[in-house]
C-alpha cells in the first residue's frame, strides 16, 4: 500500500455516514421474538448470525435494514456489500456473516458498528413470518491495512492517514500508475485496474461497480471489495500455492493535488484437503503480491481458530490444532472431530456416514520496513467428504460351548443398537435381555464400539438342518437395527453365521392304537446310545417292562413296545360309560444330561367296561358293573357313603361315579408313607317314593373303592383342602359283599372321616418295592378280595 502526492499538502478523505440511532430504536421496539433458535455474535472480523431451519420449512432469507429501507441479501448482492450467506443443510441451519464494513451498517468512527437485519421464515403451509435482529459490536482498532479473504469475496481496507512512502519503496507498477493518474485524474473518484501483462483500465467507481468492484469510504478508511473470479483478477502460483490477486489503484484530483491509494488483495485458493485424520489448508508463508517495491514483509504472528475467532496457543494445543511453517508455505490443520468443528452423521444408501465441517479462521500479521502492519484474515469453510462407517461382523462361535457368538464392530459413539432379528424373528434389545440373550457393548477406542451377541445352538430361532447321517448344519441370520441418536435415523446390518457339527436327532417313535392298548415302534439308528427312553422318571429296560406288564421286543433293527391298557403310565380322560381316552407318553432323554429332548405321546379312544382312576388333582372316577353281584340290581339306585352323591351315568348294569377325594363321605387313612382314600358304592333293593334309600330287612350290597397315594407326592393335604399329587394314585376295587341285615343301620350323608387304623394297613401289607414296581394285589381280608384299578402304580 502506498500513497502518492503530486505536490505538498494532504487531502483529507472522509465519508459522511447516516445517523441510524433513532431508526434502530424504532425497529428494536417493533421486533418480533424469533420462533426458531438463533445465535448472534460479534466476531473479530465480522458479525455472525446462525438460524436453525424449521423442520419441513424453507430456507430463511435475510434483509439488511438501514434508514433508507430494507435490502434483500441475494447471491449477487452479498459479495458487493460484504455479506456471506450459506445454508448448511446437513445441520439444518443458515449462517450469515457480515463484514464490519458491510453496506447498511452504522459505523461510528470505525470502532462501534450497529447492524439491523430482518429474517424471514416460511413454514410448511407456505405462510411467511419475520423477526428483526439487531446487534451493536465494539471492536478494537484495525491494523493500517486489513486484507480479508471470505468465502465469496475479497476485501481490503486501508487507513487514510498513513505517511507518504519514500521514493525507494514505491514499486514499479505503482510508479507507472502515477503517470496515468496524473494525466487522467478529474474531479471525481476513479479506479485503475491492473493485470499483469495487460493494459491498465481506468474507469469511474460507478463503472467499476458494474464490473463487480466496490469502493466505499468510512470515517477513517478506504474499503475495496470484490468477489472471486472477476475480470482483471489473476491467479498466480506462489510457492506452489494458487493465489488470486486483484490490483486496484484509486485516485482523485483536487485542484493541485492528486491522491493515489494502492489497493491489492491476495487470497490463497487452496480448498483444503483431508488425509483421513486431519483437515489441512495451505497458504504461502509470505504473500508476495502484498509486498511494496523491493521491501520485504516480515511475518510476525500466525494464529488459527474456528468460527471467526483465533484461539490462544494453549487452547490450540488442547484441541490438537497445528500450524506448520516452512520456508515456502504455512500448513494449518485440524484433527477430525476436534472441538470447534461440527460433526454430522447420517444414513445414505443404508450406510452410516459422517461428515466433519469446520470454519477455519486464519490470521497472519506482516510488518514492512516502515513498521506498517498488514493483517491478513482468512475464513475458509472446510469439510471432509462423507466418511462411511460400515459395521463389520466377526464370527466368534465356539463349538465346544455350542453357542453362536457374533461380534459387530465399528459402531460410532452416537449409534445405538435397538433390535436384532434372529432368522426373521425381530426382538428389541430390552426384550432379548429379558429372554436371556446375552448382548453386550464394548469399547473399541477412537469413539467406536462393538456389540457382541450370544445365541445357543439349541435356541428356538436357530435353524438346524440335516445334512447326512449324524451331520447337521446350524445357521443363524442376524439383522441388526441401529439408530443414530438423537435423530433416530435407522440403518441395518446383516450377519450370517453357520457351523457344521456331528450331531444326531432324538429317535422318533411311530405309534398305533389297538383294542387293548397302544403300540410304539422305532428303527434303530447309529446314535441311539446318545439317548435313554423313559416312562416318567423310570428308564425303559426289560426289567421295568416285565414288572409293569409291558411287552418289549428289541431285535437288531427295531424296538417295539406294546403297552396294555391299565398298566402303569396311562392318563385317562373324558371317561363315560361308553368310552374314554387313554394317553401314554415316552420320553427321550439326553443320556449325559438327562434333559428331556423329545416326547412321543399317543392318545387313543377305548371302550369302557370297568375301571377305577385316581387322578393327580384328587378326583376318583369309577365304573363298576353291580349286576355281577346282584343280577337284578338297579344301577340308578346307588349312592356313595354320602347318599346325596348319585351316579353321573348309569345303564342296565353299570354305574359311573366321579367325585373329589375330599367329598361324598370319603374316608382317609394316613401312615408314614401312604394316604389311602376309601368310599363305597351302596345299592339297595327297595326305595321310598322320594327316591331316598330306605333300610329294610332285605340285605344291602356294597362295593368298596380306594385310591392310595404316597405322602411325599401330595401337596397341601389337610391345610387348605386343595389336593395335588405328583403322580396318579393306585386304584383298588373290593369285590361286592352282602351285608347281614343285623349290621345295617340307617344311612345318613357323611362328612369325610379318618379310617381307624387296622393292625395291618394297606401300606404295611404291600411289598417294599411297591412304589417302584407298581404291581401289588393285597391279600384277602375278612370280607373279600381286593383287585387293582387301572392306575395301579406310582
Amino acid at each position: 500500500m502506498a500513497f502518492g502526492f503530486v505536490s505538498g499538502g494532504l487531502l483529507f478523505l472522509c465519508a459522511v455516514t447516516c445517523a441510524l440511532l433513532d431508526f434502530v430504536n424504532t425497529l428494536q421496539q417493533s421486533s418480533k421474538l424469533p420462533q426458531v433458535p438463533i445465535v448472534v455474535e460479534c466476531k473479530t472480523q465480522s458479525l455472525f448470525i446462525s438460524v436453525d431451519i424449521p423442520s419441513l420449512g424453507s430456507e430463511p432469507r435475510f434483509e439488511a435494514v438501514d434508514a433508507t429501507g430494507a435490502y434483500p441479501i441475494t447471491e449477487s448482492y452479498g459479495p458487493q456489500c460484504g455479506y456471506t450467506y450459506s445454508v448448511q443443510s446437513l445441520l439444518s441451519r443458515a449462517v450469515l456473516r457480515a463484514s464490519y464494513f458491510s453496506c447498511h451498517t452504522d459505523n461510528q468512527n470505525d470502532e462501534v458498528f450497529t447492524f439491523m437485519f430482518r429474517v424471514f421464515i416460511m413454514d410448511q403451509s407456505g405462510k411467511e413470518s419475520f423477526f428483526n435482529v439487531s446487534k451493536t459490536c465494539s471492536v478494537p482498532p484495525f491494523s493500517p491495512r486489513e486484507v480479508t479473504c471470505e468465502e465469496n469475496y475479497m476485501e481490503v481496507s486501508v487507513r487514510t492517514d498513513l505517511p507518504c512512502p519514500t521514493a525507494g519503496s514505491i514499486k514499479e507498477d505503482f510508479s507507472a500508475a502515477y503517470g496515468v493518474a496524473q494525466s487522467s485524474a478529474i474531479e471525481t473518484w476513479q479506479v485503475m485496474l491492473q493485470q499483469e501483462g495487460q493494459q491498465s483500465a481506468v474507469m469511474s467507481t460507478e463503472d467499476a461497480a458494474t464490473l463487480g468492484y466496490f469502493i466505499m469510504v468510512t470515517p477513517g478508511r478506504l474499503v475495496f471489495r470484490t468477489s472471486f473470479g472477476q475480470p482483471y483478477a489473476s491467479v498466480k502460483m506462489v510457492n506452489n500455492v494458487a493465489v488470486e490477486v486483484i490490483q486496484a489503484t484509486v485516485f482523485f484530483r483536487q485542484n493541485w493535488m492528486v491522491v493515489m491509494v494502492d489497493l491489492v488483495a491476495a487470497c490463497s485458493l487452496d480448498e483444503g484437503s483431508f488425509d483421513g485424520y486431519r483437515l489441512h489448508w495451505r497458504t504461502p508463508a509470505v504473500m508476495t503480491p502484498l509486498v511494496v517495491g523491493p521491501s520485504e514483509l516480515r511475518s510476525e504472528y500466525i494464529g488459527m481458530g474456528v468460527d471467526g475467532e483465533v484461539v490462544d496457543e494453549q487452547a490450540a494445543t488442547d484441541r490438537g490444532y497445528s500450524v506448520t511453517v516452512s520456508d515456502e508455505t504455512v500448513d494449518s490443520s485440524i484433527p477430525y472431530a476436534a472441538e470447534g468443528g461440527i460433526r454430522k452423521s447420517f444414513v445414505m444408501d443404508n450406510v452410516y456416514n459422517e461428515l466433519y465441517m469446520v470454519q477455519l479462521t486464519y490470521q497472519q500479521t506482516f510488518v514492512d520496513q516502515h513498521g506498517v502492519v498488514t493483517k491478513h484474515n482468512v475464513v475458509r469453510q472446510m469439510a471432509t467428504p462423507p466418511i462411511p462407517r460400515p459395521p463389520f461382523s466377526v464370527n466368534q462361535t465356539t463349538l465346544e460351548e455350542r453357542v453362536f457368538q457374533v461380534y459387530l464392530g465399528n459402531i460410532p459413539f452416537d449409534v445405538e443398537l435397538v433390535s436384532v432379528e434372529l432368522n426373521g424373528q425381530e426382538i428389541s434389545v430390552l426384550t432379548a435381555a429379558q429372554m436371556g440373550y446375552s448382548i453386550t457393548r464394548v469399547s473399541e477406542g477412537n469413539n467406536t464400539f462393538a456389540y457382541i451377541i450370544r445365541v445357543p445352538f439349541e435356541d428356538q430361532f436357530v435353524v438346524k438342518q440335516y445334512i447326512s447321517e449324524g451331520y447337521f448344519e446350524y445357521s443363524l441370520e442376524i439383522k441388526w437395527t441401529l439408530n443414530i441418536m438423537p435423530q433416530m435415523e435407522a440403518y441395518y446390518h446383516y450377519s450370517s453365521v453357520s457351523t457344521f457339527i456331528i450331531d444326531a436327532l432324538p429317535p422318533v417313535f411311530d405309534s398305533m392304537c389297538a383294542d387293548n392298548g397302544i403300540s410304539f415302534m422305532k428303527d434303530h439308528q447309529q446314535y441311539d446310545y446318545l439317548w435313554d427312553i423313559a416312562i416318567g422318571s423310570y428308564t425303559l429296560n426289560p426289567q421295568l417292562a416285565s414288572e409293569r406288564g409291558y411287552i418289549l421286543t428289541n431285535d437288531s433293527t427295531t424296538l417295539i413296545l406294546d403297552v396294555p391298557l391299565f398298566t402303569i403310565g396311562y392318563i385317562y380322560e373324558d371317561i363315560t360309560l361308553q368310552q374314554f381316552y387313554g394317553t401314554f407318553e415316552l420320553l427321550t432323554k439326553n443320556a449325559k444330561t438327562l434333559e428331556i429332548e423329545q416326547t412321543s405321546s399317543k392318545r387313543c379312544l377305548f371302550q369302557t367296561t370297568e375301571l377305577l382312576v385316581c387322578s393327580t388333582d384328587g378326583v376318583m372316577t369309577v365304573v363298576s358293573d353291580i349286576t355281577k353281584a346282584v343280577p337284578s340290581a338297579d344301577p340308578a339306585r346307588t349312592t356313595l357313603l354320602d347318599t346325596s352323591c348319585r351316579p353321573q351315568e348309569t345303564d342296565e348294569a353299570r354305574v359311573l361315579f366321579s367325585f373329589g377325594l375330599n367329598t361324598c363321605g370319603t374316608r382317609f387313612q394316613v401312615d408314614q408313607q401312604y394316604v389311602t382314600y376309601e368310599n363305597e358304592i351302596i345299592f339297595h333293593e327297595l326305595y321310598s317314593t322320594d327316591t331316598r334309600p330306605v333300610i329294610t330287612r332285605d340285605a344291602a350290597y356294597r362295593v368298596t373303592v380306594r385310591c392310595i397315594y404316597p405322602v411325599r407326592g401330595i401337596e397341601s393335604l389337610f391345610v387348605d383342602r386343595k389336593f395335588s399329587a405328583d403322580t396318579p394314585g393306585i386304584g383298588q376295587i373290593k369285590d361286592p359283599v352282602k351285608v347281614p341285615p343285623q349290621m345295617l343301620k340307617p344311612m345318613q350323608p357323611q362328612k369325610q372321616t379318618a379310617m381307624k387304623p387296622s393292625s395291618q394297613s394297606a401300606a404295611a401289607r404291600k411289598p417294599a418295592d411297591y412304589a417302584r414296581v407298581g404291581q401289588w394285589t393285597p391279600p384277602l381280608d375278612e370280607y373279600a378280595q381286593w383287585s387293582l384299578g387301572p392306575n395301579g402304580g406310582f
